[in-house]
């Protein structure tokens, strides 16, 4: 039995819907947002991979691939950028972001 590439779009809308109302509820948590703009990405990725799955092409994997290793890659900076501001601090709000203008 073989899954209607309908369905992960409905997948798809749903998780990016929780991407964008984690980015609008929340602007105070820079992990809040971090995970958002993830979720936000990973739902991308479900569409190139269904529609990669749908029209028997490899294109849309392949690219896959290449967007995780980049949002890996800023999950790892940002994760470092949120550290290093905490340990300067003591918060991860949003509005105390500016004090780091150099």
């Amino acid at each position: 039995m073989e899954i209607p590439v309908l369905y992960y779009l409905y997948l798809s809308i749903i998780i990016f819907t929780i991407g964008l109302v984690g980015i609008f509820l929340n602007r105070k948590n820079l992990i809040v947002l971090l995970m958002s703009i993830e979720l936000i990405l990973l739902s991308a990725n479900i569409n190139f991979v269904s529609f990669s799955y749908f029209y028997q092409n490899i294109i849309g994997q392949i690219f896959v691939f290449f967007t995780l290793s980049v949002s890996a890659a800023e999950a790892a900076v940002g994760l470092a950028i949120i550290v290093i501001f905490f340990r300067k601090k003591d918060s991860i709000h949003v509005d105390d972001i500016n004090v780091l203008k150099g």
